[in-house]
């Protein structure tokens, strides 16, 4: 790909083909009145959608909804895609001139946005652990679906970095009892560092008054609905790609008189979309991400040079990784 005199080259990670990936150098040019040129420091693998997208598993039907903001290329394939950028601004407008900024941009090494595109991190948060702001802001919207209360009994099933960060914020609740359930016994240490309980699906406490849903996994769904108590809302944020998924809905779904509600991040959710636009919620997500509390949930980093090498395995189903850090 070639550009203009003066334009810079930039790496970009495109996924070519189902498991396959490569880097290809993109030409970047100065930016124009409002915007800035960022060249990333890290970035964030959110391991949910992007093994989708890795493995090819997005539905026709979905190629739409789930465009990334700045997402190059078109499902299937070839596709550039990722929306954890975590860079600092080096030229363009000067209210940004040096500042480290997040935005939704795919896995690349330099490139020019929006100046309203960015959002300028605090000067006192180690830029890294700004990776997790899009999965933050997934959880947030879940829990203002969800509607938790003071003193509430949750159970989030699926310990992977969204339902990890829906624990969390649970957890700031006053007077709450939440317990992280997952089938792997080590991720207790995450529940630990996250100020959680934490237990395996057949263990944890039944009778709850929320039960939310983030395996990925219909076996962690129906462990979800056997730990709803009458009347609760199971909330199901695992989303599945292609195929069908089985959901138990016999037993006692209905004479517990359950709600089975879905949550996804392209909405605000209705409690707060009258007030609040994308970027607030954004704003707010990093915002809440002070607590060093949160570092546990991020892997060490891999270079972004071994990306195409390394990403089967960073996606693969129990690898045991939640967010993987990746340093330019």
């Amino acid at each position: 790909m070639t550009g203009n005199r003066g334009d810079q080259m930039a790496q970009a990670l495109w996924h070519v083909a189902p498991g396959r990936s490569e880097i290809r150098n993109e030409p970047v040019g100065e930016p124009r009145p409002g915007e800035v040129r960022v060249r990333t420091l890290h970035s964030g693998i959110s391991r949910g959608s992007e093994a989708l997208v890795f493995c090819g598993r997005v539905p026709p039907d979905e190629y739409e909804r789930m465009r990334a903001p700045f997402m190059g290329g078109a499902f299937p394939f070839p596709v550039k895609y990722g929306y954890a950028n975590v860079g600092r601004v080096e030229a363009g407008d000067p209210a940004l001139a040096g500042r480290a900024v997040f935005s939704l941009y795919p896995h690349q090494s330099l490139f020019v946005l929006p100046a309203n595109a960015v959002i300028a991190l605090p000067d006192t948060m180690p830029p890294q652990r700004a990776v997790l702001a899009a999965n933050l802001e997934t959880a947030l919207n879940a829990v203002w679906d969800a509607q938790p209360g003071p003193a509430d009994r949750i159970a989030v099933v699926g310990a992977g970095v969204v339902g990890s960060l829906v624990a969390w914020l649970c957890g700031r609740i006053p007077g709450t009892q939440v317990t992280l359930a997952d089938i792997d016994p080590s991720r207790s240490i995450i529940a630990k560092a996250l100020g959680v309980g934490f237990a395996a699906p057949a263990d944890a406490p039944r009778d709850c008054d929320l039960v939310v849903h983030a395996s990925g996994t219909p076996q962690g769904l129906s462990a979800a609905l056997a730990l709803a108590g009458n009347e609760a809302t199971i909330l199901e944020l695992s989303w599945y790609g292609a195929g069908d998924v089985p959901v138990s809905l016999g037993g006692a779904f209905h004479s517990r008189r359950l709600k089975l509600i879905s949550s996804q991040v392209g909405q605000v959710a209705p409690s707060h979309r009258p007030r609040w636009t994308h970027r607030r919620r954004l704003e707010a997500a990093i915002a809440l991400l002070s607590d060093p509390a949160l570092d546990a949930l991020i892997a060490p980093a891999i270079r972004f040079e071994d990306l195409p090498k390394r990403l089967p395995d960073v996606l693969k189903a129990g690898s045991g990784i939640l967010c993987q850090r990746v340093d330019y």
